[in-house]
């Protein structure tokens, strides 16, 4: 029997008297036939739940969930207060204005790249630098099109396989190209995203492509008939779509672990996974093949990844963006989001695709979307004027020196460069907040799914999705109410927090401690890592390891059970040669103060240079694999001041030269001195 305990009112708690308390999850590793063996146990009626009731028990689930007294009513999904609107507006019209109102924001475009002879460093090419391209008769879409589907079809044939795509249709996509090549010749392009290359998360529909959902059966349940909101809104635009990119079975898993279609790659390391749930997203715009890709967040599936990958992932607030079309558009703590090499990527994709539903619009009332414009003196004066919250103790439960240090180092520059002031903060109940978001996502979870397993589904399941989905059942209709009174009470320790800050810095991920599997079969590396090893074991039938999803998560739940906007931008590399992602969390509908500061960071004109940084290409274009990416040798005749809007010019197809690389071992640093920015 449990004690019971009484917690008191969230506003009768001094935040000043909190203590940290770290708690590592008690939970098994497995994979392979143990896997296999530890599922058909738990899903039996009697041993399975004595199992999941001592695994719960560990973990004092109950003791939190059923022997507490919380004071708070339920907040059944984010009630955001009246917030102070962002002094720039951005307006709700045609997805494409709202796209040329972003780029309006934009520094100005620097087109010296193409003046100068090609380098052997790897580089990300940006979305402008496509439209320039484009724009100048330096290539096509077509052409581009031809080059990514050769690197696709070519990677998803070599040893280790790079299954970045679980739906993809060259015909397709050379459909697309030649649509958008045709409209450039014309000299009618429909928005500086046309002719782009994007992928779709495999749980968002882009039609004529199956949403499965990472499953081998979802699509037969569920046909798509027509694009999600986001996905229609930015094929206005002239995007081209590549396909349906792979992802967590379902998105229940921080891995990107997936056996029915094979594991995504780690772009800066093939032994290790990419994180997850949106694997395939963060991959495929890491490795240089696509400028973006949307995923999906509902507890951190576009942020780790992205910190994992070395590239920029956005989670927008609540009810943002419309989730019609999207496999999880019931939940209460998932969003749409776009991921793409840098930030002005990020928001030319977040303009195109923003928009509340029409029910969102009623009971979250959301205010004006904004951007951030990056042209005006008034960007400094705005970064001047933030206050970062800093939660010292939290911060630094990393396991390794190399995430905060590096992390603590760039905010430094930061406050050095632009006068923002740090401000330490304490936040309250974060066990709480982790136990009410896992039960939140995984009885929404359940209840999508139970109609279907009920229907003999379920058993096709990967393992390790049966393993969550067992741990699920047993949540309790009081256990979800309890969930729901913490994250009210929860939500108001933030408000809090945010009356004194603007937003709040952290490492992306929390990092795990190197396992004896690791330790026998990489003994060069440290006792600690970043993106976790693959276990060769687990490519056939799956891993579970929950303490390594409660690590990488570690920072990520705020934003999702309390629907607040964040962003994770990579601000460097530990020993290893493997990315490092700092987190923005902002507060409620406060989507351009983290972009403002986002930019910043990976401003070339300070921050970065100096200080370790590189630019590490994919392992497979540092074997000697083709990418994608423009040639700048510049034959084109605009110059920089030209518009990227200039019609009817006679058009001049230039073949591209394959970029020259050299092959370089994935901890090998190609400069300590080069910015991560392309320029």
């Amino acid at each position: 029997m449990g004690k019971k305990s009484v917690m008191e009112p969230a506003s009768e708690i001094d935040l000043t008297a909190v203590k940290y308390e770290p708690e590592v999850l008690q939970a098994p590793h497995m994979t392979g036939m143990w896997l296999k063996l530890f599922v058909k146990l738990i899903e039996a009626p009697l041993i399975g739940s004595l199992i999941i009731s001592n695994l719960k028990k560990q973990n004092k689930t109950d003791q939190m969930l059923r022997n507490t007294v919380i004071p708070e009513t339920p907040m059944f999904k984010p009630e955001f207060p009246p917030q102070d609107p962002e002094p720039c507006s951005l307006e709700d019209g045609k997805p494409e204005d709202r796209v040329e109102l972003a780029l309006k924001c934009l520094p100005h475009y620097d087109a010296t790249c193409w003046t100068g002879e090609p380098t052997s460093t790897f580089r990300y090419w940006k979305i402008r630098d496509y439209a320039y391209a484009y724009r100048s008769r330096l290539a096509t879409p077509s052409m581009v099109a031809e080059r990514v589907i050769s690197s696709i079809e070519e990677l998803s044939n070599q040893n280790p396989p790079a299954p970045l795509l679980i739906s993809f249709d060259a015909a397709e996509v050379r459909k697309q190209a030649a649509a958008s090549t045709q409209r450039f010749e014309e000299g009618n392009p429909l928005s500086i995203l046309d002719g782009i290359f994007v992928a779709i998360k495999d749980d968002i529909d882009c039609f004529p492509h199956p949403s499965k959902g990472a499953t081998t059966w979802f699509h037969e349940v569920r046909p798509v008939k027509k694009d999600a909101v986001s996905v229609s809104r930015l094929r206005i635009c002239g995007v081209i779509f590549v396909g349906k990119a792979n992802m967590h079975e379902l998105g229940l898993g921080t891995t990107g672990n997936n056996p029915n279609y094979g594991t995504t790659r780690n772009p800066h390391a093939p032994e290790r996974y990419t994180g997850g749930s949106s694997s395939g997203p963060a991959a495929i715009v890491a490795s240089g093949l696509c400028s973006a890709a949307l995923g999906t967040d509902g507890g951190g599936s576009i942020r780790i990844p992205s910190s994992l990958c070395g590239v920029v992932g956005l989670k927008t607030t609540y009810g943002r963006t419309d989730m019609k079309g999207s496999l999880c558009d019931a939940g209460t703590v998932e969003i749409i989001g776009p991921i793409a090499s840098n930030v002005e990527d990020v928001m030319l994709m977040y303009a195109a695709i923003l928009g509340s539903s029409p029910s969102d619009r009623i009971s979250l009332r959301p205010s004006i979307p904004c951007l951030p414009n990056l042209l005006s003196h008034e960007r400094l004066n705005a970064l001047g004027s933030l206050r970062l919250g800093k939660y010292t103790e939290w911060f630094n439960d990393v396991f390794s020196t190399d995430i905060s240090e590096t992390c603590d180092n760039i905010i430094n520059l930061l406050l050095k460069k632009h006068g923002c002031k740090m401000i330490e903060i304490k936040i309250p109940e974060l066990h709480e907040m982790q136990m009410a978001h896992i039960v939140s996502i995984g009885s929404e979870s359940l209840c999508s799914l139970t109609p279907d397993c009920e229907d003999g589904k379920g058993v096709k399941l990967t393992y390790d999705t049966r393993t969550n989905l067992a741990i699920f059942r047993s949540f309790t209709a009081s256990d979800y109410v309890a969930a729901q009174r913490l994250r009210r009470r929860i939500m108001y320790h933030h408000m809090e927090i945010f009356k004194n800050v603007d937003v709040i810095v952290t490492p992306t991920t929390g990092y795990e401690k190197l396992s004896l599997f690791n330790i026998r079969n990489d003994m060069e590396q440290s006792t600690n890592m970043t993106a976790p090893v693959i276990p060769p074991d687990g490519l056939e039938f799956g891993e579970t390891n929950l303490q390594v999803s409660s690590n990488l998560m570690r920072f990520v739940v705020a934003a999702n059970l309390l629907g607040l906007p964040a962003i994770s931008v990579p601000v460097g590399y530990d020993k290893k040669g493997l990315p490092i992602g700092l987190q923005l969390i902002g507060r409620p509908w406060g989507e351009a103060s983290i972009l403002r500061l986002a930019a910043a960071l990976e401003d070339p004109g300070g921050l970065r240079s100096g200080i370790g940084f590189c630019v590490l290409g994919p392992w497979w274009l540092r074997s000697g694999y083709a990418s994608p990416v423009l040639d700048p040798k510049r034959q084109g005749t605009l110059t920089p001041n030209e518009d990227y809007h200039a019609k009817k010019k006679p058009f001049k197809s230039v073949p591209l030269q394959p970029p020259q690389f050299k092959s370089y071992h994935h901890t090998t640093f190609i400069s300590r001195k080069c910015s991560i920015l392309p320029f």
